[in-house]
């Protein structure tokens, strides 16, 4: 079961970086339920081995191509992120340690996996996964694109996916750089 929840993490994790086009030292957050990815509630089976094995499957493809993963805890930490401090060196860091039942198995499992972890409030990510209804939004940059993943389950989890585009400004007149939409 585990080395299922592995492949099946590593072939989101590429096909987000594909469809959102993420690039070296850019920020992917991710929001993560143990218990809906083993059928269960949110929130009501926190799954320490399921999150490591779902988390092993995210890094693996991130860190080889030099992408952040900033990882969402549950809302016991009010939705708190770990993240390598390389990758935040202007936040303000705040101090609490995720715990399997408050943080949850996913920020648990950043939070010991990671270098040099940090925990901070907020953060604006360049794309996101919710794998299974985690509501990652408040953590991207302002305009937020649907991304449809052809890898839309994790387990029993479903899994949606954003990226993010800059702000049209400037109106009717205005010329747009087609690269950046």
């Amino acid at each position: 079961m585990y080395s299922e929840i592995t492949k099946q993490a590593e072939n989101i994790a590429n096909e987000i970086i594909e469809k959102a086009k993420l690039k070296k030292g850019q920020i992917l957050v991710v929001g993560c339920s143990s218990s809906e990815v083993c059928g269960d509630k949110i929130g009501s089976n926190s799954n320490l081995e399921v999150a490591k094995a779902l988390f092993k499957g995210l890094y693996s493809v991130l860190e080889e191509k030099g992408i952040y993963l900033a990882a969402q805890c549950c809302e016991h930490l009010n939705r708190a992120i770990v993240v390598e401090r390389e990758a935040v060196p202007f936040a303000e860091i705040v101090n609490v340690v995720p715990q399997p039942k408050a943080g949850g198995s996913f920020g648990t499992t950043a939070y010991k996996t990671f270098k040099n972890p940090v925990v901070v409030e907020e953060i604006k990510a360049d794309a996101g996964i919710d794998i299974g209804g985690t509501l990652i939004g408040m953590h991207l940059k302002k305009v937020a694109v649907p991304v449809r993943l052809e890898n839309n389950k994790l387990g029993e989890a479903l899994v949606l996916a954003a990226r993010v585009r800059p702000k049209y400004i400037g109106g009717e007149r205005a010329v747009y750089d087609d690269k950046l939409m």
